[in-house]
């Protein structure tokens, strides 16, 4: 009986419930559209707070909706550059614009261009990313222009449906980048209740221009409500105290924040971290990310941790100057330092106050990777305080040492759920290859959310690996083959011992011989007999985790 009334829709309350706890999962949201009008009534809302996020499935036809309402001078102007108008919707059934909760600029414009691309307007064949390209900026003048235009309705289409963001992201590295922001600052900055009410913001820019000193004061004026609040500043050749000062003043004019990441590569910090002092913190802020700072000259840290009293997670990403100086102020916290993520691309100097802070925080350290060759020491810690680490990698070992990775891999099992393994050094890849596959299927757990593997592959072991790893499921498997030898084929194997077994789920190939890239996501059959067997290829960058993908995570999880 409850049953037939959950789906006739006279329980609405908890239908809604079932409908929030697949909020990520568009797959099976797609699938609830479907079931009756309340099911797509309640769906349709949590599809299009972020469409721009969507990684799979890939589909850019969305923007054709969010233009279907623009003005006559407006279509004229998108018929020039190729847009038909029988491209955008008469009628919608929703107003979708009115969904939109997530705003991240930089997947805003990839998405116009992405979309230009698949309709086939006029400017020319648009620039693809992925993890190699990421912030290209070889881009035709008219394929700007077209974007910046398109990306500009867009945003006065969501301010005229006077829509209250939750989330704005801002990414300024490219030039197109700045382009497109001084196109909707403006018109940001003249409608205040857009962003007001903000909960999260994220800005990464490297340079500082008007309009951001603009955007930053109408922020610490205008906007008290943000709980995460994520500045990556990538460059200080200009201003750079100004903009600390700037970015300090947001930071004080908060009353609720939890989150803070503070991304800047040389940047003094000085005002930013006494800004932590700041009462109201000392019971909110939870989460702290330092990325790439430079510690050397910063002598505050002590009386700043002291001050914060619910502290949960301390994130330290590649950051420099893990001294002797930043180890004692550490150690004369007077509460426990709870470091969470630990990445580092430097060689840590091996002394007893190191070991105390690894020993303090091993029972919190769940991140951890390394891309230094010397650092067999430091792994030798972490494997003797360190048991709760759930994300590993990547870590650089030489082939002498490869013993120590094994180590911490079985050290870690029991929480292991994400693992990347990255070989990068031609000069020993073969044979630290061969002995990751023929050692590494046994000592892994039962189940992986994650598993990367970017080797140099022989056949015969990787089908070693394979057998070994039979009784793992790994939801998510990627596989990138710097292949020697251009007819070494390993697909027979991934069929016979990953899709006839059914162990993953999520499945993403990318092999290279002298330097031409191939992706298994390009094989229309080979992908379809996949989907035979509920296994989905999909593409290796969607799937890659980089550094950005793993500060969106812990953002996520934290």
């Amino acid at each position: 009986m409850a049953y037939s009334k959950l789906f006739s829709g006279d329980l609405p309350e908890l239908i809604n419930e079932v409908i929030q706890y697949f909020h990520h999962d568009y797959k099976t949201l797609h699938s609830c559209i479907l079931v009756n009008r309340l099911w797509c009534r309640l769906t349709i809302p949590l599809l299009w707070e972020d469409p721009f996020s969507i990684k799979f499935p890939k589909n850019y036809r969305f923007i054709e909706i969010y233009l279907h309402n623009i003005n006559d001078d407006d279509k004229t102007k998108l018929s020039e550059y190729g847009i038909n108008n029988d491209l955008l919707p008469l009628n919608t059934l929703f107003n979708y614009p009115s969904f939109i909760k997530c705003l991240d600029t930089q997947r805003i414009s990839n998405s116009i261009e992405n979309w230009a691309a698949a309709v086939g307007t006029t400017p020319i064949k648009v620039q693809q990313y992925n993890r190699y390209s990421l912030r290209s900026t070889n881009l035709s003048s008219q394929i700007l222009t077209f974007t910046k235009f398109v990306y500009r309705l867009i945003f006065q289409t969501f301010i005229e449906n006077e829509v209250n963001l939750h989330s704005l992201e801002i990414t300024m590295i490219a030039r197109k980048e700045f382009d497109n922001f001084n196109e909707i600052c403006e018109l940001m900055l003249q409608n205040p209740n857009f962003i007001c009410n903000i909960k999260n913001f994220k800005l990464d820019f490297n340079t500082t221009t008007e309009n951001i000193t603009k955007l930053l004061e109408f922020l610490h004026s205008n906007c008290n409500s943000i709980s995460s609040l994520y500045f990556l500043f990538t460059s200080c050749n200009n201003n750079y105290q100004l903009t600390e000062k700037r970015l300090s003043q947001i930071i004080n004019s908060q009353k609720n924040l939890r989150k803070i990441l503070l991304g800047f590569n040389d940047f003094p910090l000085y005002y930013s971290l006494l800004s932590l002092k700041n009462p109201y913190f000392s019971n909110t802020l939870n989460s702290i990310i330092f990325y790439y700072v430079d510690f050397r000259n910063i002598t505050v840290l002590t009386e700043v941790f002291n001050q914060l009293n619910v502290l949960e997670s301390i994130h330290i990403i590649y950051c420099l100057s893990l001294d002797s100086r930043f180890i004692q102020q550490i150690n004369n916290i007077n509460k426990p330092f709870k470091l969470k993520s630990l990445f580092l691309d430097e060689i840590l100097q091996i002394n007893e106050s190191l070991e105390l802070l690894i020993q303090k925080s091993g029972n919190y350290l769940e991140y951890f990777g390394i891309i230094n060759y010397e650092s067999q020491q430091l792994l030798r810690l972490i494997i003797k305080y360190c048991r709760k680490i759930k994300f590993l990698g990547p870590i650089w070992m030489d082939y002498q040492n490869i013993n120590l990775l094994f180590n911490l891999i079985e050290n870690v099992a029991q929480n292991l759920n994400y693992l990347l393994i990255d070989s990068l050094d031609v000069g020993y890849d073969k044979h630290f290859s061969s002995t990751i596959l023929q050692n590494l299927g046994q000592i892994l757990p039962l189940k992986l959310e994650y598993l990367n593997l970017n080797l140099t592959i022989n056949t015969s072991d990787f089908e070693i690996f394979l057998i070994n790893s039979q009784n793992t499921f790994i939801r998510k498997l990627l596989i990138s083959n710097i292949k020697k030898e251009e007819n070494e084929n390993i697909y027979p194997f991934v069929k016979e011992y990953i899709m006839k077994k059914k162990r993953v789920k999520y499945l993403a190939i990318l092999e290279s011989f002298r330097g031409k890239y191939e992706d298994l996501v390009s094989h229309k059959s080979k992908v379809d007999e996949f989907q035979l067997h509920d296994i989905q290829v999909l593409n290796y960058d969607d799937l890659f985790i980089d550094i950005y993908d793993f500060i969106n995570f812990i953002k996520e999880v934290d």
